[in-house]
């Protein structure tokens, strides 16, 4: 008589794992009254989110000034991303670079964000689907199913994405965070379905760059769109073909 083999039961265990800690972990709420999940269907009591807008960003580093963080505080604040317990918390959704040609020596300032790339990596290598993309290009992570293995921010060729490791306070109900999960800029998406625009483009243009534009893609229409039309500008690492949200031009 054929023996089974003996790792028949552990095997079914294993392939089970994920969709049992999903399953579980899918429970959590992480802020009072707010679950991602909510986040990904679009606007409450109106319009579920569709494929007809692909959200965008253009970044023109010939008007983004050196030295200016407005951008990097207003994200910080309107997400509470300085809850630790000291002044400023290693999670940083968006962040500047000064950056020189080596050849020509021209020095370029630009602020660095997750890309919101149509074909992320981030959510190729997540093992449970917390990494998704929104059917309007949206970038996200469901910190309810996110098991904080990092794969994500591995394969983020931007390193857009920070893993959260210390206790959290001062959590806003619009940002949902948690202990143990990667986060990364979410395009203000609160805001956004709220038909406001993110908070970083908002604070360029108080502090009178207007360097950073942001729109519908697929609107011809739209102000992105029109001065997409009119400048040159370049994804970041396009050889890798991710069809990113954020364009930059002067780079």
């Amino acid at each position: 008589m054929k023996q089974a083999p003996t790792n028949a039961v552990p095997d079914k265990k294993r392939r089970s794992f994920f969709t049992q800690a999903a399953a579980g972990i899918a429970l959590l709420t992480l802020a009072p009254g707010v679950r991602l999940v909510d986040l990904a269907l679009g606007k409450k009591d109106e319009t579920a989110v569709t494929g007809t807008v692909r959200w965008g960003m253009l970044i023109d580093t010939t008007k983004c000034a050196e030295g200016c963080v407005a951008c990097v505080e207003a994200c910080d604040t309107e997400h509470g991303l300085t809850g630790f317990n000291r002044p400023k918390t290693d999670a940083q959704w968006i962040r500047k670079l000064e950056l020189e040609d080596e050849q020509t020596g021209k020095a370029h300032s630009l602020p660095m964000l997750c890309q919101h790339c149509a074909n992320p990596p981030c959510v190729d290598v997540c093992p449970t689907g917390a990494s998704f993309v929104r059917k309007d290009g949206i970038v996200l992570v469901d910190k309810h199913i996110c098991i904080g293995c990092r794969y994500c921010m591995m394969a983020c060729p931007y390193k857009a994405r920070s893993f959260i490791h210390e206790e959290l306070s001062e959590q806003k109900p619009h940002a949902p965070r948690g202990k143990g999960t990667v986060e990364s800029c979410t395009f203000c998406v609160h805001r956004v379905d709220r038909d406001h625009t993110p908070a970083c483009v908002e604070a360029c243009s108080e502090a009178g760059h207007q360097a950073m534009i942001f729109g519908d893609l697929n609107d011809n229409n739209s102000t992105l769109t029109k001065v997409l039309g009119e400048l040159a500008s370049k994804q970041v690492r396009e050889d890798l073909g991710l069809n990113t949200g954020v364009r930059y031009h002067g780079i």
